[in-house]
């Protein structure tokens, strides 16, 4: 499988952003330049940081006050989602102008495919990724790793080899020598307990995995790293998605609060807010689901978890409530500090084809819909949650008598982007165009 003719049967380009959100604030504002920068103050947790914030040992989801006691020189702001996105699709437009075969992986990754581009573009493949890189890094001042190999899990490899700031090319001719510097919790798609699994066979490295014979792997591994043991052996398995999204099979959402807390009808509160969210977004889709999952996770990062299945397919926050609040009292436990809820909404399909029940549920749930199509349309005009449910009420009041002094006013801070508005901008219509530097 690795390929007499050596390098590159198949030229595909892993890009990354090197801890994105934080470097788009410093590409944003320049004064923060060589500062430990901290995103998350809005929701009083670490959610991305620099490289030298990371190095000092702070992690992602840490309580911003137990980051600051690991690094009291930390410039900690506000999420802004919306420039992150913005900065985002800059990236992908730059790609594209070597090539068309673009994925958009995630907000700060996409993957390329520059097969056969060598003679269009008068540069070899190296060179290409050399070029999108310096295109990138000049015309967003943040810096980006890449990855170029003959697959997808190569490349994914190669461009967390050298982070920040690297561009590492596997060619099949020297792929073995990577892997085996891999250990197989590293490869893209293998988690912790699949490494587990796989050492009990004496596999340690990603070298140890792809040298396995197919018939082992065919019997000793699901269908997902089947394909991942033939990508790492250089076989293109997983094609680059460039389709739009036009549908979702399940739809996630979670919030981390803080503080934490053991309040039985806050903890509720945020996983109704966690439903309407969902549904939202089902409704904004015309999706409806059959069966939900929710969770709760502690403070010491343990997960309880409820599946629900429903009587009817539906996407009215009110059936789903219904048929959580049955469950959430087996599920939540008296006296745990609580940090985390989420839910996801599984088997999601076309709303429109949902059948009648024998017993009328879903009729109710039509007339529901009627209800929430003008709720979606009130919160269009006046702003998200502009109407919500009464379980929700304590999600949407901020915990503030019970944050130290001062730290309420921070956690409800904006951003930038969101205080300073462009000419003809509101609160809820934008230009493509994010805030730069800092406006007085």
């Amino acid at each position: 499988m690795w390929g007499a003719s050596g390098s590159f049967p198949r030229a595909i380009l892993h890009v990354d952003g090197d801890s994105f959100f934080a470097s788009c604030e410093i590409a944003r504002n320049p004064k923060l330049r060589g500062k430990p920068v901290i995103t998350g103050r809005e929701r009083g947790i670490v959610s991305a940081m620099t490289y030298g914030v990371k190095a000092r040992g702070v992690k992602r989801g840490m309580i911003l006050s137990e980051a600051r006691k690991i690094c009291p020189d930390a410039v900690i702001l506000p999420s802004d989602y919306e420039t992150y996105s913005l900065f985002s699709e800059r990236m992908y437009e730059i790609v594209r102008r070597y090539t068309p075969t673009v994925e958009e992986y995630s907000i700060d990754e996409c993957f390329a495919d520059l097969t056969g581009l060598r003679r269009t573009l008068r540069m070899g493949y190296q060179e290409m990724a050399a070029a999108i890189k310096g295109d990138l890094q000049r015309e967003l001042g943040i810096t980006f790793s890449l990855g170029l190999s003959a697959t997808k899990v190569l490349a994914k490899l190669g461009s967390k080899w050298k982070k920040p700031d690297g561009l590492t090319a596997i060619p099949l001719r020297d792929a073995r020598a990577y892997l085996a510097k891999t250990k197989t919790e590293s490869v893209w798609g293998i988690g912790h307990n699949t490494a587990a699994y796989l050492q009990k066979f004496g596999i340690e490295t990603a070298l140890q995995f792809a040298d396995r014979d197919e018939a082992w792997v065919r019997k000793m591994v699901s269908k997902p790293y089947f394909e991942l043991w033939k990508e790492l052996n250089g076989e293109v398995v997983l094609e680059l998605t460039t389709e739009h999204k036009s549908t979702y099979r399940s739809i996630q959402k979670t919030k981390t609060f803080t503080p934490p807390s053991k309040d039985r009808d806050f903890v509720f509160s945020q996983l109704s807010k966690n439903v309407e969210n969902a549904c939202i977004k089902a409704r904004r889709w015309n999706l409806a689901t059959t069966e939900i999952v929710f969770f709760l996770k502690t403070q010491d990062f343990h997960y309880h978890a409820c599946e629900v299945k429903l009587s009817n397919a539906t996407n009215v926050p009110q059936d789903i409530m219904r048929a959580v609040s049955e469950y959430f009292a087996k599920t939540y436990r008296t006296n745990v500090l609580y940090r985390t809820t989420g839910v996801t909404l599984l088997k999601l399909r076309d709303a429109a084809s949902a059948q009648l029940d024998l017993f009328g549920a879903a009729t109710k749930t039509e007339g529901l819909q009627y209800v929430f199509k003008s709720v979606d349309e009130l919160c269009e005009r006046y702003g998200k949650h502009a109407v919500f449910l009464g379980s929700s009420f304590h999600a949407m009041t901020p915990q503030d008598s019970k944050l130290p002094t001062g730290q309420a006013h921070l956690r409800n801070e904006p951003p930038t982007r969101h205080r300073n508005l462009f000419k003809g901008e509101n609160s809820r219509r934008r230009l493509g165009l994010p805030m730069l530097g800092e406006v007085s």
